[in-house]
């Protein structure tokens, strides 16, 4: 069993919490900007880890957590909330139909440049759609997030992750695991893009109730926080039209600035929390990119009608 060691760090690095009435009518809170390494640091970070980055999220439409002054704020679209300017060329935008039958502009990048601008946008992380911007409509993965709820540890999430690979591997599905950065594992299944979204969130929520009915005690796909206290909360949610998910080696706004990081499954076992890896690993991450290891990490030709 391979261990994986980066600097030492806190266990779990707090998410930043919102500021009470900041929300306004249908809207989002901020959120309390966390103690962050200066934005050069995260420029050169972004710099850096480009290429490794659209691996998974070129041409994936994003949402960004956005950091300046003393808050935090997730950028949805061009308009919510409203930019000025921050967000032209050489970042992208594709318009995308919505329920209230508006037409929004969902941002892009297609290259370093445009992840770079992001980053300049005081972007902290990118959390991507399940779709890409030229077929929006046809995911081209599934994202199962494992959250540990209150006094369940990584050790089980570990497991869980284990338990749900074995699962998807009798379905003949490939999958990949994803350390969140905070507290939990993705475990990420590559389709080709086919299905349309009713089908692939259905085929998420299947999976995540399978298990939650097999094992009540430890799993549950409840929403509310307080049925999820001493379970993993099994989210299949992630996988529903405009949803997003924590793309690899994006940074979280949390102390110590930890990457959500793609590992090997001869890793995993010998992992100890979700924060593994911060900025201060650059170095490393960028040797691990690299690697053999990861090269093919994300990637599978399979089909999502083959395992339903």
């Amino acid at each position: 069993m391979n261990v994986v060691r980066g600097v030492s760090h806190p266990a779990i690095a707090a998410s930043p919490k919102p500021i009470p009435g900041t929300a306004g009518k249908g809207g989002e809170p901020s959120y309390r900007k966390p103690k962050l390494p200066p934005k050069e640091a995260i420029l050169a970070y972004y710099g850096a880890v480009a290429p490794l980055f659209l691996r998974q999220g070129a041409g994936r439409p994003l949402n960004l957590f956005r950091c300046t002054g003393g808050y935090c704020f997730f950028q949805r679209n061009r308009r919510h909330p409203a930019t000025h300017g921050e967000f032209g060329p050489p970042i992208r935008f594709v318009p995308v139909a919505q329920k209230n039958k508006r037409t929004e502009d969902y941002l892009w990048v297609a290259d370093e440049a445009g992840v770079a601008a992001c980053a300049a946008a005081d972007a902290i992380e990118f959390h991507g759609w399940g779709s890409r911007a030229e077929d929006v409509e046809r995911p081209d993965r599934v994202a199962f997030d494992l959250d540990p709820g209150e006094g369940t540890g990584f050790a089980e999430v570990r497991e869980t992750a284990f338990l749900m690979r074995a699962f998807l591997a009798e379905l003949g599905l490939d999958s990949f695991p994803l350390l969140s950065g905070g507290k939990g594992v993705h475990v990420v299944v590559p389709l080709a893009p086919e299905a349309g979204w009713d089908a692939v969130r259905g085929f998420a929520r299947r999976i995540c109730a399978t298990l939650a009915a097999a094992d009540p005690a430890r799993f549950t796909i409840a929403l509310p926080k307080a049925e999820r206290k001493g379970r993993i909360f099994l989210d299949y949610l992630r996988n529903q039209r405009t949803a997003t998910a924590i793309l690899p080696w994006s940074l979280r706004a949390r102390p110590g600035a930890p990457v959500a990081a793609p590992v090997t499954w001869d890793e995993l076992g010998g992992i100890e929390r979700a924060s593994a890896f911060t900025i201060a690993d650059l170095p490393l991450l960028l040797r691990r990119g690299s690697s053999r290891a990861l090269k093919g990490w994300g990637r599978s030709a399979q089909r999502l009608s083959l395992a339903v």
